[in-house]
């Protein structure tokens, strides 16, 4: 997301990182106990991953995460009267960052005063779902948080099955 946000940047598009929770704490990055627990580890993130965007701490009960769906990894785009434009259940770069790019063209066509009318949409879009780059990721907070994703992932909680997959 950091390339994106430079990208989107361009465009009049801010962009921030809510911090809500450790979703596979371990050894290493234990579930946030107290304000200071989560300062330590959002600080952390950004400075492992460069995060180039403000990160926002949610309080430590998640309130904020759990009014916005409490699901692991969301994106939301607002518009600038904090109308919900897009929403997605994970966080992907392409999806959201072309999603980004669709409002500003209709903010642009807007301007030049042509009609349009909102319409809901609903899709399914496909994100890398390389499992070695997951887990060496995961290795960093420690092995309590690499057993706890295998569990899931092994349970199929993650990811489609080939035959619930729609695009297949």
């Amino acid at each position: 997301m950091n390339e994106s946000a430079v990208r989107l940047a361009e465009h009049g598009v801010g962009s921030i990182f809510l911090y809500t929770h450790e979703a596979h704490p371990g050894e290493n990055y234990p579930e946030h106990r107290s304000m200071e627990d989560k300062i330590r580890a959002a600080q952390a993130l950004r400075d492992h991953y460069g995060v180039n965007r403000p990160i926002y701490l949610d309080h430590l009960a998640g309130d904020l995460h759990i009014a916005y769906g409490g699901l692991a990894n969301m994106t939301w785009i607002f518009n600038k009267s904090g109308v919900a434009l897009y929403r997605s259940r994970w966080t992907d770069a392409p999806s959201s960052e072309t999603a980004a790019l669709y409002y500003v063209d209709v903010q642009e066509r807007r301007k030049n005063r042509e009609k349009l009318a909102p319409f809901m949409v609903e899709r399914i879009d496909y994100r890398d779902v390389n499992k070695e780059k997951r887990l060496e990721g995961l290795a960093k907070a420690g092995q309590k948080a690499v057993d706890d994703w295998v569990k899931l992932y092994e349970q199929d909680k993650l990811f489609f099955k080939p035959a619930d997959d729609p695009g297949a």
